[in-house]
């Protein structure tokens, strides 16, 4: 009995330090990553981003500081991340070449509000295409052409001459 506790208690003295550890880790990454969300809103405010765009800003900062703290708190409770690291970067080539077409109309709706190489309201003309901009989303910019509506990816727009007519 005298050795079960024994050795329970060299447990402990073992753990108990690494999981509050984790726990801290864990708590300091959540905190963190509220306030780099919060203080990219307040630069997007100051900056006058576009309103679309400031949320996918901060939501993606936001995640990544969570997996960082996530990695950092399984290597304190000695868990080799080496793996798991070259896992994540496995999936996400994997991702990106599954989803090339969807990231790089994304990409692209990033630079256009970024840019800004024309604005809702002017009358624009790509590929065939012309009419008034409607709308510029993160994957589509919506024309309105002669009453019919025209969604162009952004990949289109971003590659492809513009001719804005105002």
């Amino acid at each position: 009995m005298n050795n079960i506790a024994h050795y329970l208690l060299g447990a402990a003295t073992l753990w108990v330090p690494r999981v509050i550890g984790v726990i801290l880790i864990i708590i300091f990454s959540f905190f963190l990553a509220r306030i780099v969300k919060k203080a990219i809103f307040t630069a997007a405010d100051r900056f006058k981003l576009d309103d679309t765009l400031t949320p996918l800003i901060a939501r993606t900062s936001s995640i990544a500081i969570m997996i960082f703290g996530m990695l950092t708190a399984l290597g304190t409770l000695g868990i080799n991340v080496s793996a798991l690291v070259a896992g994540l970067g496995l999936t996400g080539f994997a991702l990106g070449f599954a989803l090339k077409d969807t990231i790089s109309n994304l990409l692209s709706g990033v630079l256009i509000l970024l840019y800004r190489p024309f604005e809702i309201g002017n009358r624009i003309r790509i590929s065939g295409y012309e009419g008034i901009v409607i709308s510029i989303d993160l994957r589509y910019t919506e024309l309105d052409s002669e009453g019919n509506k025209v969604l162009i990816p952004n990949s289109k727009l971003f590659t492809d001459p513009i001719t804005v007519l105002e």
